[in-house]
Formats: structure tokens, sequence, C-alpha cells
């Protein structure tokens, strides 16, 4: 079994650039509605889709809602500081230093999107 997250965001295309530039992920599908982000084994990572999208209902996204609220999306990396260093330098919303988390037995940061998910980059271990 495996999860296929799908984010409603305002502006797909530079939701979808702003992952492939973070974490190099790639497109699979492109467009203003709807985006596949795929990673190097060509698994799909994250769906993307225009927050006044009708087909999955009409209430996903109501208006004024905290985006993401109780939810943390956690994406494992090869390098987290590289990748903390690459949000840094894009201007990403960083919530702190790459922490070793000891239950967890990894170092992990939190990152805001542009439409403010929250997402934990994270690599085994104590980096």
């Amino acid at each position: 079994m495996a999860f296929e997250p799908m984010l409603f965001v305002h502006d797909v295309e530079a939701t979808s650039r702003w992952f492939q530039d973070l974490l190099g992920l790639k497109s699979a599908h492109g467009g203003k509605q709807y985006e596949m982000l795929m990673d190097d084994a060509k698994q799909l990572a994250l769906q993307l889709h225009h927050a006044d999208a009708e087909e999955h209902g009409t209430d996903r996204l109501p208006a004024g809602s905290a985006r993401g609220a109780g939810v943390l999306l956690y994406c494992k990396v090869a390098d987290v500081r590289a990748v903390h260093a690459k949000a840094k330098a894009m201007g990403a919303a960083i919530e702190g230093e790459p922490a070793f988390i000891k239950l967890a037995g990894h170092t992990e940061f939190v990152v805001r999107t542009p439409d403010g998910y929250a997402v934990a980059v994270y690599q085994r271990g104590e980096v």
C-alpha cells in the first residue's frame, strides 16, 4: 500500500516548480489545474490540484481555511542539510535548523510550501 497525497493549491504550476527546485521532483503531467510529481525512481510522490477543483468535491478547501491544519507531510532525502541550504537560498519559510529527533532516529527540519502546507524534510540518523 502507498499513500499518494494531493495538495489543493492556488497556483499549480508555481507550486510544482517549488517542489521541483527544492526536492528535485519531476513533472509527469503539468498544467494549470493538476500536476503529478515523480521521484527519481519514477514513483508518484505528490499530486497538486487547483484549489477550486470541483471533481473532488466543492468543500475540499473551504474559504479561509488553514492549509494542512493537523497534517505534516514527511519527505525522506539523501542529504537533509543540502535541502535545508537550498530552502534557505530559495527564501522558503523554514521552521528552524535541521535537528536530530532521537525517538524517530532521524534529522529533520520543517519548511512551508507557498500555500502554507508543512513539509518535514528528513534524513535517517544524526547528521
